[in-house]
């Protein structure tokens, strides 16, 4: 057979996603306070958090001024299995760490008018450090024998040292302004500037492969992959696979086809099945190029072997994706008694742009002329859009002493645009949707104790799943409580756990005879919560 054309295409498929999204969308996190983490159904906060999950609900503060200061630590582990027959391993794992993730709101309330502020990290807010590299990463690098193989250069075994890093927070400074109307009623207007940051880092080093050629000096022994595809560019670029060489029947018989050359008695078919072999058809007969187009894909093809020589050496990446961008919110609170709370909130869909600044860049692929893909290129921007959400609360009072909530979270995903590449849209079949129910309960006058549980159910299909960016339904259930040391201020306290549906996903792969693979995704999320309000 031929010597196909290895394509080392996309290592780093779908990196231009955050690499961590915890409570939420696709994109969005919304585990946003401590009160959240203990309790899961804040959409109808009249609390200070109200500045993030109510915002029109903060005119049910006391008048003054209002303070909250929390941090979660959330622990997270990510894990891709592949079934892709040519890997040594199928299952990869990232570890997800996110010690430091803080929320800060400020309220001033006077009358029937309410200003807050809040800072927190939008989306991301950790990193993930997957030590032996994706799927993604490692498939072309595992192809690589059986490509060789193809080429009638008999070779089984590969090895790579592959590491990547990334890291991502979507930091959002909100402010919102709100008014009561009435007892009823009370409304709000807001902005959130969002500040994104990606960081990616990354080591491809050691590709090695057992190739057995005695032709090119290869005896079976592992050596670097670059090396080897240099060694076959040199060859080919030579036309020492064929005897009489390519460039020398190019300069006799230019105009004239191999078949005609057989024919002539110029060479004969064994050698002019090698010449056709090597450019891709099965045997000469296949071939209706003159020798001078012959010649020209030689050339051609050694460009590529040298483009696969370069993406398979060692290297290294360091890049980081920036980008601003302002969502508009819009809120209304509804209260019905004494015992009856509503909260709307929508929040626009947020067009965000990323540019990237790359210091270090890898070889992304081979165009079919040879010439080189980077994956990151300095100055490249693609766009990373935050969905638009709205989001239903109910609170209600049933006990004095016992209070209960209920939400509902709506993701506009798919009218959102999200690329996985400049100009390549992510495919994304539906909606994400979220439903959550909790309570807390007044033990005392200065201790409540609370719990909730939160349903979520995806919807972007196949299509949008990757190794590195993918979404998965989940059931969350959440604890804690609250103490208040004193009449200004109350600690909260929370813990919460992740269960995820795995999904699976089958996948053809084009560049390595259409072979097809199942690829599995699983996490698990754990987080723990600890915060202060304090009025003024």
């Amino acid at each position: 057979m031929c010597m196909k054309r290895l394509l080392i295409a996309l290592l780093f498929t779908g990196l231009m996603g955050p690499a961590v999204v915890l409570a939420g969308g696709i994109v969005t996190n919304a585990n946003q306070s401590a009160s959240y983490v203990r309790m899961l159904a804040r959409d109808a906060s009249t609390s200070i958090d109200a500045v993030y999950y109510n915002p029109a609900g903060l005119t049910k503060l006391a008048d003054g001024f209002h303070l909250s200061l929390s941090n979660q630590s959330i622990f997270q582990k990510k894990t891709i299995e592949n079934k892709f027959p040519t890997l040594n391993d199928s299952k990869y794992v990232g570890d997800v760490a996110v010690p430091l993730y803080p929320d800060v709101y400020a309220v001033y309330k006077k009358g029937k008018i309410a200003l807050g502020f809040g800072l927190t990290p939008n989306a991301g807010g950790g990193s993930a450090d997957y030590k032996t590299g994706l799927p993604s990463f490692e498939i072309p690098f595992s192809a690589i024998p059986m490509s060789l193989a193809a080429s009638e250069i008999p070779t089984d075994e590969y090895s790579a040292n592959i590491n990547f890093k990334g890291s991502s927070v979507f930091w959002g400074a909100q402010i919102n302004a709100s008014y009561a109307i009435n007892d009823m009623i009370s409304v709000s207007a807001g902005l959130r500037y969002i500040y994104a940051v990606n960081t990616y880092e990354g080591t491809i080093k050691d590709v090695l492969v057992n190739p057995t050629k005695a032709a090119y000096g290869f005896d079976g022994s592992m050596r670097t992959a670059s090396s080897v595809f240099h060694t076959l560019s040199l060859g080919t670029a030579a036309a020492a696979i064929a005897n009489p060489g390519v460039g020398g029947l190019a300069t006799g018989y230019p105009t004239l086809t191999l078949g005609q050359l057989v024919a002539g008695g110029g060479i004969n078919g064994t050698q002019a099945d090698a010449i056709a072999k090597v450019i891709g058809f099965n045997s000469y007969t296949d071939c209706s190029l003159n020798m001078t187009q012959i010649q020209a894909a030689y050339n051609t093809k050694a460009a590529v072997l040298e483009g696969n020589s370069a993406a398979t050496a060692d290297q290294e990446l360091d890049s980081k994706q920036t980008g601003t961008a302002i969502t508009p919110i819009l809120g209304v609170n509804l209260t019905f008694g004494e015992k009856l709370n509503i909260g709307i909130k929508y929040e626009f869909n947020t067009n965000l742009t990323l540019k990237n600044s790359t210091k270090k860049d890898v070889v992304g692929g081979v165009n079919p002329d040879g010439t080189l893909k980077y994956m990151f290129p300095d100055g490249a921007k693609v766009r990373s859009d935050i969905p638009a959400i709205l989001s239903v609360g109910i609170g209600y009072k049933v006990l004095p002493k016992m209070r209960m909530s209920a939400g509902i979270h709506y993701y506009f995903d798919k009218n959102a645009t999200i690329e996985k590449a400049p100009g390549v849209k992510k495919d994304i079949e539906g909606n994400l949707y979220e439903i959550a129910l909790g309570g807390e309960y007044d033990i005392t006058d200065k201790v409540l104790i609370s719990a909730g549980y939160l349903y979520a159910k995806t919807g972007v299909g196949t299509g949008y799943q990757t190794d590195l960016s993918h979404s998965l339904s989940s059931s969350t259930v959440g604890f804690g409580g609250a103490f208040k040391a004193t009449e200004k201020m109350q600690i909260n306290l929370g813990m919460l756990y992740t269960m995820y549906s795995s999904d699976i996903k089958t996948i053809t792969y084009p560049s390595y005879g259409n072979l097809s693979a199942n690829e599995t995704y699983n996490r698990t999320n754990l987080a723990f919560s600890i915060g202060v309000d304090y009025h003024f």
